[in-house]
């Protein structure tokens, strides 16, 4: 039988053992979605038994594959059927997939398991209502604690968010020296994360230490949405307890970022502002994008950092999309892999918090309605972009700066207290103000850069 999701987040112990029988539900993502589009497509059921001999033969050769990469190449030949609708062959491989997957097993297993909700998703139609199951089951199992501990243990373990905020603090402090009053506009989805090591910096200035306000912009990130509150007041005390004057703002509420206005985040002509944007413009529409920063131009920065994953999520052709969306979450959850022992219930937290990612790349084709109730309409879209393809858009409106030697070596300590593995990109000659690069083995995974008007 498969594993049924436990919503208090326990694992059950890691079982690859499957029944191969021919049910009419499905249960992946172990979040109790039941197929009501059964009749289009009969995922656990073949019409003859020449179909049925096929399969199980396929999946043993699947189970002996040498090169341990069968679910990527299972995954590829789905996702070009349901491009090409050869309905015979999306049955025969979505019945395969649904076999071999498991959210417990190993990479091959957990990537099929997770990208064949999105695959069914896509060939039922049903993506929407799937994204909107997994967000209502993802919004009940949020705490403040529950996420603090995540967060707090994903930094512990890999330097995936920490690289951008030593970088992006690193820029923001050197930009703002010698200011009295800063601003800083924190447009991301760290849940201020970043913030307490600036506190720290601010409180050791040998200058007289400065006021901040911080204003944070909350989009509808289910978990932000709860734990702000809680946040702001650890922030709040924290500040005090560093002796730096602190004003919080929190901006929540909004269906878009293109909702800000400069008197809703309170700009004063005696600040000196920074704006910081970490993983939160991927969840913007692409032709969305170009005005949002031109908006962020008009708040006239000192500096404006800037940090996002490494992946190219915008492609019409599914195809190309869904190649690049399994390029990354495979890198992910072979990250993931190495820097969590095998039963972590934090791994498996982050894991299935993909499966919405997922869904929402690859069977959402149109963004929800504006008038939706939904807590995770508008800005959602996670149509990421490469830093290449991110710096043609931003060197419109800004400049790059690039990041000072010192700051490099910042991070480069940073990424001496993590496992082997890890690395830093630093662009040499005319390509040294394009930003740095965080490597993961030999994949390029996060870019983060510095700009100024």
């Amino acid at each position: 039988m498969y594993h049924k999701e436990n919503q208090n987040m326990e694992i059950s112990p890691y079982n690859t053992s499957k029944k191969k029988t021919h049910m009419k539900k499905l249960n992946h993502q172990n979040n109790n979605f039941i197929v009501q589009e059964a009749s289009t497509i009969d995922m656990m059921h073949t019409s003859s038994s020449n179909n049925h001999q096929t399969s199980s033969d396929s999946s043993e050769t699947c189970h002996h594959d040498q090169d341990g990469k069968w679910s990527s190449k299972l995954l590829k030949e789905c996702a070009i059927a349901i491009s090409n609708r050869d309905s015979s062959k999306i049955h025969h491989l979505l019945w395969m997939l649904n076999e071999l997957s498991s959210p417990y097993g190993d990479i091959d297993q957990k990537l099929a398991s997770y990208f064949l909700q999105a695959l069914f998703s896509k060939a039922t139609q049903s993506g929407q209502k799937c994204y909107k199951t997994l967000s209502s089951i993802a919004h009940k199992n949020h705490s403040f604690d529950s996420s603090r501990k995540l967060i707090l243990k994903f930094q512990e373990v890999s330097p995936w968010t920490t690289f951008g905020h030593v970088a992006s603090n690193g820029a923001i402090l050197e930009a703002l020296e010698g200011e009295k009053k800063l601003h800083i506009i924190d447009i991301s989805n760290t849940l201020c994360t970043q913030w307490p090591t600036l506190l720290e910096a601010l409180a050791t200035r040998n200058d007289e230490t400065p006021h901040l306000k911080l204003t944070i912009v909350v989009t509808n990130n289910i978990s932000s949405v709860i734990v702000m509150k809680e946040v702001g007041q650890r922030m709040e005390k924290f500040a005090r307890l560093m002796g730096v004057p602190f004003e919080l703002n929190v901006i929540s509420g909004l269906k878009h970022l293109r909702e800000l206005t400069k008197e809703r985040l309170g700009v004063q002509e005696d600040e000196a502002i920074a704006l910081n944007c970490v993983g939160a413009l991927r969840r913007v529409e692409v032709e969305e994008r170009e005005n949002l920063i031109q908006f962020f131009k008009s708040l006239n920065p000192r500096v404006v950092t800037f940090v996002e994953e490494e992946g190219d999520f915008i492609s019409n052709d599914f195809v190309k999309c869904f190649e690049e969306c399994l390029k990354f979450y495979t890198i992910y959850f072979d990250m993931l892999e190495e820097s969590f022992a095998p039963t972590s219930n934090e791994k498996l937290m982050l894991e299935r918090e993909c499966s919405r990612s997922i869904v929402r790349v690859l069977a959402c084709d149109h963004e929800f309605d504006d008038n939706d109730d939904d807590e995770d309409g508008g800005d959602d879209c996670e149509k990421r972009e490469k830093g290449t393809q991110w710096f043609e858009r931003l060197k419109n409106e800004f400049s790059p700066s690039g990041f000072s030697d010192d700051v490099v070596d910042d991070v480069k300590a940073l990424l001496k207290r993590y496992q082997s593995g890890w690395s830093l990109i630093v662009p040499q000659g005319d390509d040294n103000q394009k930003g740095i690069y965080l490597k993961w083995k030999e994949e390029v995974v996060v870019w983060a850069s510095t700009w100024k008007p």
